[in-house]
């Protein structure tokens, strides 16, 4: 029997002689022989142990880990490291995060398989992974792949940038059976191979991972087209809708036995970056040697592959999600292709305006800060000037020297919070935490806008950013890379100000109006509820004076009863995201304070309005109860639209987690469908763009609103077309009353408000 340590974070009460199934015998080691410390830091790391004498090393938990190797227990677990590490979660989470608990039992399977010899660690045949560099060659291999049996080919490629007008193809990896991967040399593909691989691609569905990132790339620098194609990165999203868990080489470790393939050439660019003093962020992979690169990028191709086999038929199984997979996700793709394509378009004369007037008004804002008397003071009982970006400062500053009333918000440490919700909070207090807020604030839109928008604009003026179809669980749209277009800042217009539409154009916004309290409606079938719809009256007001009984006409009560309207509101999206008494208060009262109004709402008020809602509306009282037995029966939901949310944590022995894991079900059952009439209306309206050659352009999906650079000439024909396609009817809809679609028109995406505040420019 195979000679085996096993390794935890601390000495713990587990069996694992017993959770191994008695498969194995071990030596048992800790990190830190003291059970009573908390956090095990590396001061208190003591243990003696040489890995030289054992042949397998069990390493329990994310700490242990990270101690012995380079690898992440998350990724690895269950996976072969360094040749004799073998990775797992620690157990113990399982009864409090019942979502880990696949994880451990196949982690657990595969360890008992390594030691006791039962599974064999796979040596893949490098003669199949090889790379070209000859065009002769490369049209052979290309031949070879078109009159191949199987259907589809796994496809990759590497690139010296994140954006195609930011960089060139490297090279390009195929694979077209198992196990065989080539790299090939983006130098030997000549016109006449250019034109076999168009040919393989007619031929063959092309299976990348994350396409929407490949294929501008190879349109934009090879002009090839893709009439089908697949996306690992999609399908697995279909089964794990968890953002974080769809990277290559994630799945890589979990459906393949290539394991951790890329590490050695990792350790080479690290080596590479230490040896010629570059920073790992400005590291790009046209260093890297073709031979040092070529057998990892050729096996993407190869794991691209075997994932596709293997999650394929996993989709097609469930028709609900293999519906989501074809008729929106892969759809989805496409139409974003073309949205990052178009880009957001700037101007340049105010975006550095906006520097400039941020600069200005930041300096004021410190200019004042310091002529505060307190900060002279405290500068003084310090003895050094007070830095206003130092928390530990500021914290001494606010809490010990001018002894304002903590807020009870803490950070992960314990400490005061000092961010900006807290500051708010503070600001009724004394003057210097509004002043501190303002230098915040003003610093980041400048830093990390305006500043980061300038150099990373195209020659036409435009930015290309990304957005992402994988990383929400309700299928939002999320956005990454040069600019988060869903994160712009909402108190000042000087970013959305520069979103302006060159001469002969505006920028047009469409907003979903009540969108997820109308798929609750359409959900619940509650008819009280779509009556209030179908008032075609303010939304809010109308539940006021049904809720509270108000004595004027609904059109008033914006006017006469500001406080009872934000009541309703709040205490409707509290009752669709399972907010309580003590958060729906605190929503009426937040609303209150902006509003200048000199009331406060108790928790007993706050549940008599609930308690009042439900009987107003007994449907979707009874639509809740019901769904939230189902979530904590099964531990999964289905959306409207066939996306299946799974929430395992209902099993938590954790009331909170439990509690949270029902929340989220609930709240995705009326966000996911939103989103998607939101994200298939500008998928429709997109193709139909493309079919009449209008020169519209979709340049962003922001939340609920559909953001477009429209000629003049086209507004009509834009927004009457968008507004049919959201009001399609899709199954979800009240009969007689389509969802709610607002536009808002102007130069820029501020919609007036930078010229109100800054002037013409």
């Amino acid at each position: 029997m195979a000679n085996v340590a096993l390794i935890e974070t601390k000495p713990s009460r587990t069996n694992f002689f017993s959770e191994f199934d008695e498969a194995f015998e071990f030596d048992r080691f800790a990190l830190c022989s003291d059970p009573t410390i908390k956090k095990v830091l590396k001061k208190n790391v003591d243990i003696e142990f040489n890995p030289d004498n054992y042949e397998w090393v069990i390493l329990v938990g994310a700490d242990t880990v990270k101690y012995f190797t380079k690898a992440s227990v998350t990724d690895h677990s269950g996976k072969i490291v360094d040749e004799k590490f073998l990775p797992v979660i620690n157990p113990a989470m399982v009864s409090f995060k019942p979502e880990s608990a696949r994880t451990w039992e196949e982690s657990k399977k595969n360890i008992v398989g390594y030691i006791t010899g039962s599974k064999k660690v796979v040596k893949y045949a490098t003669d199949k992974i090889y790379g070209i560099r000859d065009s002769e060659q490369l049209k052979k291999f290309l031949q070879a792949a078109i009159d191949s049996p199987n259907s589809f080919i796994g496809l990759d490629s590497e690139t010296s940038g994140l954006y195609p007008r930011d960089g060139y193809i490297l090279g390009v990896s195929v694979c077209y059976e198992r196990d065989h991967g080539v790299y090939i040399d983006s130098d030997c593909i000549d016109e006449e191979a250019s034109w076999l691989f168009q040919e393989l691609f007619n031929k063959k569905i092309a299976v990348l991972h994350n396409a929407k990132f490949d294929i501008p790339f190879f349109k934009f620098h090879m002009g090839w087209e893709f009439p089908r194609y697949e996306d690992t990165m999609l399908l697995h999203y279909c089964i794990d809708e968890n953002p974080g868990t769809h990277g290559l080489k994630q799945l890589a470790l979990q459906f393949t036995e290539y394991g951790d393939y890329e590490q050695p050439m990792y350790d080479w660019i690290a080596d590479y970056c230490k040896r010629n003093s570059v920073l790992k962020e400005d590291f790009t992979f046209e260093a890297i040697p073709f031979e040092v690169i070529q057998p990892y990028a050729a096996i993407d191709a190869i794991v691209t592959f075997l994932i596709y086999a293997k999650l394929k038929p996993s989709v097609q199984k469930n028709k609900k999600l293999d519906k989501v997979y074809n008729e929106i996700l892969i759809p989805a793709s496409d139409f974003l292709i073309d949205v990052q394509d178009n880009g957001v378009p700037f101007d340049m004369d105010r975006l550095k305006f906006g520097q400039l007037e941020m600069q200005k008004s930041i300096d004021e804002s410190v200019a004042e800060l310091y002529l505060e008397p307190k900060i002279k003071e405290f500068e003084a009982f310090q003895g050094k000037q007070f830095n206003p970006n130092s928390v530990m400062q500021l914290r001494t500053l606010l809490f010990d020297f001018l002894d304002l009333s903590p807020t009870g918000k803490k950070t992960g440490t314990g400490s005061n919070s000092t961010d900006a919700e807290v500051l708010q909070e503070l600001a009724g207090q004394h003057p210097v935490p509004q002043l501190i807020l303002n230098i915040r604030q003003k610093s980041k839109i400048k830093n990390t806008y305006l500043d980061k928008i300038i150099p990373q604009l195209d020659r036409d003026g435009r930015l290309r950013t990304s957005f992402n179809i994988h990383g929400t669980t309700s299928g939002r749209l999320s956005s990454s890379g040069k600019l988060n277009m869903q994160q712009l800042p909402r108190d000042n217009p000087v970013v959305k100000g520069a979103i302006k539409a060159k001469p002969g154009h505006k920028i047009i916004s469409m907003d979903l109006t009540t969108a997820e309290v109308y798929v609750a409606a359409v959900l619940s079938k509650d008819k009280e509820l779509q009556n209030v719809f179908r008032s075609g009256q303010d939304f809010h007001s109308t539940v006021a004076k049904q809720v509270f009984k108000l004595d004027c006409e609904i059109s008033e009560v914006k006017k006469l009863y500001p406080l009872m309207r934000q009541a309703a509101k709040s205490t409707t999206f509290g009752i669709l995201y399972q907010a309580g008494a003590p958060t729906v208060a605190d929503q009426i009262n937040k609303e209150a304070r902006s509003n200048n109004m000199d009331y406060r709402f108790s928790l007993q008020e706050a549940q008599d309005v609930i308690d009042q809602y439900f009987k107003t509306f007994k449907g979707l009282k009874s639509w809740i109860d019901v769904n939230k037995e189902f979530i904590s029966k099964n531990g999964y939901i289905y959306s409207f639209f066939g996306r299946k949310r799974r929430l395992p944590n209902v099993l938590s022995s954790d009331g909170g987690i439990r509690s949270h894991a029902v929340r989220s079900g609930l709240n995705f059952l009326v966000q996911s469908p939103s989103s998607d009439v939101n994200l298939l209306g500008a998928i429709d309206m997109n193709k139909f763009i493309k079919d009449n050659k209008m020169k519209t352009k979709i340049f962003a999906l922001v939340h609920d609103s559909i953001l477009a650079e429209v000629p003049e000439d086209e507004i009509e024909m834009y927004t009457t077309t968008l507004k049919k396609f959201i009001q399609k009817d899709r199954g979800l809809s009240i009969l007689g009353c389509p969802i709610g679609c607002d536009f808002e028109i102007g130069d820029d995406y501020s919609l007036g408000k930078f010229e109100k505040q800054y002037g013409i420019l």
